[in-house]
């Protein structure tokens, strides 16, 4: 039988991830230190194959071996090498940092657009609502007397169906079906869609 042959270092000094990893997660800071030591390039460059940017995927390789020092105990040997698992926290924390960065400037972008709207127009607002009161005047024109009555009853002076009625010496239904004759006939008017 051959044996097999090993190119670079020494496969038996190399640290047991997955033992270092089960150490970690009993609280043992040189177990760490070990995984530390042992995985911080890796993790480097996995954040740095995703960011694009040293600065800030030192921050995020820091970041992922702060997070294998507090989830070591949920690492599970059944799912997966102890490297993948690291590697794997440290793709995905990566991806959130693009991600983050992307909504940060989304926003930013957002916010700048809206700075840059137009004031609001006091002129123009002013005489918008002045060429809508003109138009809702020459449609009030347009309905019988006893309908622009009720409706100036009911929508100038507040006053109710019933109310309406009274002031108008007429039964309730009469008074009901001239506002409802009368705000028909304006609708049309004034070119408002149901």
């Amino acid at each position: 039988m051959r044996e097999a042959v090993h190119i670079g270092r020494n496969p038996s000094s190399e640290p047991d991830l997955e033992e270092l990893v089960g150490r970690v997660a009993l609280g043992d800071e040189d177990a760490f230190a070990a995984v530390y030591d042992a995985v911080a390039g890796s993790v480097l460059g996995v954040a740095r194959a995703v960011l694009r940017d040293q600065a800030q995927s030192e921050e995020v390789a820091q970041e992922v071996l702060v997070e294998v020092w507090r989830k070591a105990p949920r690492y599970r040997r059944d799912r997966g090498t102890a490297i993948n698992w690291i590697l794997t926290l440290a793709h995905r924390r990566a991806v959130d940092r693009v991600r983050s960065v992307e909504a940060a400037a989304a926003r930013d972008h957002k916010a700048a657009l809206l700075a840059r709207t137009a004031e609001f127009d006091e002129v123009t607002e002013q005489v918008e609502a002045r060429l809508e009161r003109e138009q809702v005047r020459r449609c009030l024109r347009t309905l019988t007397a006893i309908q622009h009555q009720a409706v100036t009853l009911a929508y100038y002076r507040g006053l109710t169906y019933s109310q309406v009625a009274e002031a108008l010496a007429l039964p309730l239904g009469t008074a009901k079906t001239r506002l409802r004759d009368g705000l028909i006939r304006l609708r049309d008017c004034l070119g408002v869609t149901a």
